[in-house]
């Protein structure tokens, strides 16, 4: 590997580390905030909540957050990495006039049609209980305005990333759940669950605001000009039309889920929003961190040709991805009940939502390597300008995923499980074949990801993953008597101790460049 690569690969490594940093930090502000909401709701409003807040967060990642995200950051880092600054900026100026413009209608629109949207589209279920669906309806109302100020805060997160700015814009989430947690513990003893969806909307205003002064500190020239005629305005619409097409697709995908789980039991729907968080969670912290800091590198090395770079970079990135999603995906499937008991179970939250979450949880962890993966290699592909092929792969594996939800949930139901772990299930079988598509067609494109060195990880990895699970099994056996509060720490530690010691006996080369990292910080300190 040259001196080059070595530097880019540190590059990412160091990035993603803050941006790793920042997550968590995001992620322990949720699980706050997640552990509050199910404490003070019942399940029949929280149901309410969940659906209402799908639509907000559909119109985020159709314009803003996927979409014109992918799209827009390899445009804005080419053009900065060329030296055309001027250009950029008019770029960035123009998408947050048209994104502003586009989501304000948007937000209007679902206002004036949201008991049609909630009673044929969203959440038919609910419309068997007037009261939920007028709840519903309200709700939706309400978080609609969350849409503007998320898709502004989107783009400016793309603008700090092209300048390597990591920290701000990843604590971003982190604000959005505090103006939630205030919503739980201020607002609602007045208004009821209404409090927790005006904390919604002052969440998503403090996503935006407390990115505004690094923003400053860039010196951009905006203007008001909607880049009419602008190539590159064109240009990252052309690159946004596929993205938007793929990410309606997965959008599909929660809607249809949100749709059958709100004829399921109720509670169903609050079930596969935890669930599913609690695998965001890790997945966050560990794929997001590192393809967030790896985009503005793999696009720099794409606009600069360095096709060999970026060859030793993804590989580098997918590896590292690899070695933590493993154990995460096998502690989250090992651990699910007694996680939830611990984080959820009190309040409002009672031992029949408690064991649908871990239900739904223990199927979404099956997922947890697939969604990892495909995080950064869908990054590598936005980076060299192209958005069809992920999208074609996407639109392909989410189709299979409408099919599986069906398939999955009413199989389930009759073999007397409860349904909605299908629709997990269904999720993380379409996303490991997404995965596996991408990473044949990125190897093609490449000419090769350095295939020997990703496996030779992968064996590291299963090895030190089966003792792990063996060592967890057996824990769970022994003290399956014990407190939630000495099982699962002690779990997550005994796991832990055993995955990395393992990596460690065999000199695996991420965990001494690990180790040397934290050494020459600590020597600096």
């Amino acid at each position: 590997m040259t001196d080059t690569n070595s530097s880019a690969n540190r590059q990412i490594a160091r990035a993603a580390g803050t941006v790793m940093f920042a997550i968590v930090f995001g992620q322990i502000a949720s699980l706050i905030r997640s552990i509050l909401v199910a404490d003070a709701f019942p399940a029949g409003e929280l149901d309410a909540f969940f659906s209402a807040n799908r639509v907000s967060e559909t119109l985020f990642t159709l314009i803003a957050a996927g979409a014109l995200g992918s799209a827009f950051l390899p445009t804005f880092t080419g053009l900065l990495v060329k030296d055309e600054r001027a250009s950029a900026w008019k770029l960035a100026s123009a998408l947050i006039n048209l994104v502003t413009l586009a989501l304000s209608i948007a937000a209007l629109l679902v206002s004036i049609f949201a008991p049609q949207i909630v009673r044929y589209l969203l959440a038919p279920g609910l419309s068997e209980d007037p009261a939920r669906f007028a709840l519903t309806v309200d709700l939706l109302r309400i978080q609609s305005v969350s849409a503007v100020l998320f898709g502004i805060g989107g783009l400016v997160i793309s603008i700090l990333n092209a300048h390597q700015v990591f920290f701000i814009p990843q604590i971003t989430a982190a604000m959005y759940h505090l103006g939630q947690i205030f919503g739980v513990l201020v607002l609602s003893r007045w208004m009821g669950i209404y409090g927790l969806a005006w904390g919604v909307v002052l969440g998503s205003g403090l996503f935006l605001l407390i990115q505004i002064p690094s923003l400053l500190k860039l010196k951009g020239e905006f203007s008001f000009s909607l880049g009419w005629g602008n190539q590159n305005v064109v240009r990252v619409f052309q690159l946004m039309g596929p993205r938007v097409f793929g990410a309606a697709i997965v959008q599909l995908n929660f809607w249809v889920n949100n749709n059958l789980g709100s004829r399921m039991m109720e509670g169903s729907i609050q079930s596969l929003s935890y669930g599913f968080a609690l695998m965001v969670m890790a997945q966050a912290a560990i794929a997001q961190s590192v393809a967030i800091a790896a985009m503005p590198t793999f696009s720099a090395q794409h606009a600069l040709g360095k096709l060999d770079e970026m060859r030793s970079s993804l590989a580098s990135a997918l590896r590292g991805v690899l070695m933590l999603a493993l154990p995460a995906s096998l502690g989250l499937i090992l651990l699910a009940r007694p996680i939830v008991s611990l984080l959820y179970e009190r309040g409002e939250f009672n031992a029949t939502i408690a064991e649908m979450t871990a239900w739904a949880l223990v199927w979404y962890a099956a997922g947890l390597v697939g969604h990892s993966i495909m995080e950064v290699l869908t990054r590598a592909f936005y980076a060299q300008h192209d958005t069809k092929t992920p999208v074609i792969i996407g639109v392909v594996a989410m189709s299979l995923n409408v099919v599986f939800s069906l398939l999955f949930s009413r199989y389930f139901e009759t073999i007397g499980w409860y349904p909605l772990g299908g629709l997990a299930l269904a999720n993380s079988l379409a996303t490991a074949l997404e995965a596996t598509a991408l990473f044949v067609m990125m190897r093609k494109r490449l000419n090769g990801i350095e295939g020997g060195h990703i496996l030779r990880g992968t064996i590291h990895f299963g090895v030190a993953g089966i003792l792990m699970g063996l060592a967890l099994f057996g824990w769970l056996t022994f003290g399956k008597e014990l407190s939630v509060w000495i099982l699962v720490p002690v779990g997550v530690a005994l796991g832990g101790s055993i995955y990395f010691g393992t990596l460690v006996a065999v000199r695996l080369p991420e965990i001494a460049s690990i180790i040397g990292m934290v050494r020459r910080r600590l020597g600096r300190g």
